[in-house]
């Protein structure tokens, strides 16, 4: 069934620590197919939220019409424990596409897909028919998928008609154009510089000729004088009107996307490069006894090891993660050495070793009791947590990506020997992508890595990778 359109108007989000976007008016029509895009923390989940009727904007209002039937996947999926991201994921979607809606709301659909369904996926929504608005940073996804872009930046959201190509197209020609009126600047203010000395040596050599004729000293100093004047007047206001469209090209330019580079410290103490950290040997695991999950695991990893685990949805590769970590809910058999958990760092999609209830500062400061205030903000600063209210913002404010510099910051902190990373990239804007692996470039410590993104697993330096396949790990 066909709806009408969703009408909004000066919509605005605002939280204590930031205001996401404002005054934005518009419509979805029926067969609309729309990708929100934009950095970690910009407001793009709740504004798929507003638009489902699920939460209220702080300013402006939505009119939905009575013939809107909604089906909504969001982008952290607590119900299914028993079963991977990937699995939870297809449940909700096949339950949201059983109402038959005319509106299909997915945020960041993708994340827990392996190969196989992420390409099920994009061909089931080139096959519907009805309206589309989804959350994502699926390049393929955004150039197969929709004909519409929200870009929310700098408080607002940005209207592109095209596909991804053609907008990514059209940013790289607003970015030429602008700096190109930069060079064009500094152009005019080296000009205006020359100029300027030309008429300070004119001004000289009037003086200098008014010196010798005593008798006409008077007039061309006087009108030697009034030109220089003149001069730094003009060029006075010439630099004021530089300036000005410095600032506002500036501005224009950073609208444009510019990314800020994280710059992480580390200084691992009392590990040896070939010391074996983990050591598993005729292991079995699983949550139930009689079924274990995975049977035969023998592997071992030493302390500049990086590996990557990868295999299907459901094929028990998070498991795999949790007995490593000593989780109580998997049963497990067999030799197993791990590290101590204080010697683990674990980072997951989900952020789950941060306390939502605690702020930025007190997550940090309590890695730090013999640091001072200052040594802590700097590190803080590291991982771009510069502003007071940033610092000072409770970690249930954040947003997926600020979550993941935050947990990065206490990685730096804690330095432990080993690091599980548990589909870290997920939900992460590009941007926030890119400060991971500056980070992890650099981590001097061992690492488990469990990701379906090739690029990200190249880019950190992944040095052996193993498969999981019909219960079984091997080394590929």
């Amino acid at each position: 069934m066909m709806h009408k359109p969703i009408r909004f108007q000066n919509l605005g989000l605002s939280f204590p620590h930031k205001t996401c976007f404002v005054d934005f008016s518009g419509q979805v029509s029926n067969g609309s197919r729309i990708a929100i895009i934009g950095r970690n923390g910009t407001g793009k989940s709740t504004l798929l939220k507003l638009l489902a009727g699920l939460l209220e904007p702080t300013d402006g209002d939505i009119h939905f019409p009575h013939t809107l039937n909604i089906g909504y996947v969001p982008q952290v999926i607590e119900e299914y424990n028993s079963l991977s991201g990937g699995q939870r994921f297809q449940k909700l979607l096949t339950r949201a596409l059983a109402s038959d809606p005319n509106l299909l709301m997915l945020d960041e659909p993708s994340n827990h897909l392996d190969r196989k369904n992420r390409h099920s996926l994009m061909r089931m929504l080139s096959d519907y028919k009805g309206t589309l608005i989804m959350v994502t940073h699926d390049i393929e996804l955004l150039q197969s998928t929709v004909d519409t872009i929200w870009h929310i930046e700098h408080g607002k959201v940005h209207v592109f008609t095209g596909c991804y190509e053609d907008y990514l197209r059209e940013i790289t020609i607003q970015r030429n154009a602008i700096e190109g009126e930069f060079a064009e600047l500094i152009r005019q203010k080296k000009q205006l510089h020359a100029d300027m000395m030309k008429e300070q040596t004119r001004a000289k050599s009037s003086r200098a000729q008014g010196e010798k004729h005593i008798q006409q000293r008077k007039w061309p100093t006087i009108v030697s004088n009034s030109k220089a004047r003149n001069a730094q007047e003009t060029s006075g206001r010439k630099k004021s009107a530089i300036s000005h469209k410095k600032q506002e090209l500036s501005q224009r330019l950073s609208e444009l996307y510019i990314p800020e580079t994280i710059h992480p410290k580390f200084a691992m103490h009392g590990v040896e490069t070939k010391q074996t950290l983990v050591t598993i040997s005729d292991g079995t695991i699983g949550y139930d006894k009689k079924n274990p999950i995975l049977r035969e695991l023998s592997f071992s990893i030493k302390a500049r090891d990086r590996i990557a685990i990868g295999g299907n949805n459901g094929s028990g590769k998070s498991t795999l993660l949790r007995a490593i970590l000593d989780n109580p809910s998997v049963i497990k058999t067999g030799n197993w050495t791990v590290p101590h958990a204080y010697e683990i760092g674990y980072l997951d999609q989900h952020y789950t070793t941060l306390s939502a209830d605690k702020t930025v500062w007190e997550t940090i400061s309590s890695f730090f009791m013999n640091k001072s205030y200052t040594e802590i903000r700097e590190h803080l600063n590291d991982f771009l947590f510069s502003k007071n209210e940033e610092v000072n913002a409770l970690v249930s404010t954040l947003s997926g990506g600020e979550k993941a510099r935050l947990s990065l910051a206490q990685i730096a902190a804690m330095m432990p020997k080993i690091l599980i990373l548990d589909e870290m990239t997920n939900n992460l804007d590009r941007e926030t992508r890119a400060h991971v692996m500056q980070v992890l470039k650099v981590y001097p410590g061992a690492m488990i890595v469990i990701s379906h993104d090739a690029d990200f697993l190249n880019a950190i330096q992944v040095t052996d990778r193993y498969e999981i396949k019909d219960g079984l790990l091997s080394s590929l």
